[in-house]
């Protein structure tokens, strides 16, 4: 029986023992600059302080560590990462379907449809799906995609032109930029 191999989850900086550089360039907990010394030094620092030593920048010359508390550090920078993913706004693909024989009425209700979806920060997929004969007569659906286009020029931009996938003609709008 095989088992999976499981890999330790990297540590993003190297701390304390980990540091196996000659020389390194040390800053204090204050923010100050302590100058460069070796990693043993730098470890008597932090100890007496009560604190860890992170390397903060390893490919610099000589690589920079700083004396910090590193579980603060961390924790803080979960949460800076957390409320990142909460500010993010995720766009949404709507989807309207129109037909290869709609009349103006119906365009007019799936246009403010479309709208609505547009101006709440949403992209939109228009499709027209061709059964039967409509697959010869197929310039007559992608200009009622272009007729559908020119009503929402105000507040959508073309993202994705006008194209055939299989029996579907689509086309995608983005909100127009303010």
């Amino acid at each position: 029986m095989r088992y999976p191999i499981i890999k330790p989850q990297k540590q993003q900086h190297q701390t304390n023992g980990d540091i196996r550089d000659r020389e390194i360039r040390v800053i204090a907990a204050t923010g100050e600059m302590l100058g460069v010394m070796t990693p043993a030094q730098a470890m008597r620092l932090a100890e007496e302080a009560g604190l860890d030593l992170v390397k903060i920048s390893p490919t610099a010359v000589p690589p920079v560590c700083k004396i910090m508390d590193y579980g603060k550090f961390r924790f803080e920078q979960a949460k800076k990462e957390k409320e990142n993913r909460r500010n993010q706004k995720v766009v949404e693909i709507k989807e309207v379907q129109l037909s290869m024989t709609i009349d103006v009425g119906d365009i007019n209700v799936k246009a403010r449809q479309a709208t609505k979806f547009l101006e709440a920060g949403n992209k939109v997929k228009v499709s027209i799906r061709l059964r039967g004969r409509q697959m010869a007569h197929s310039s007559l659906a992608k200009d009622v995609m272009v007729r559908f286009a020119e009503m929402l020029k105000e507040v959508c931009v073309v993202e994705k032109p006008i194209a055939m996938e299989g029996r579907n003609i689509i086309m995608i709008l983005g909100p127009a930029k303010k």
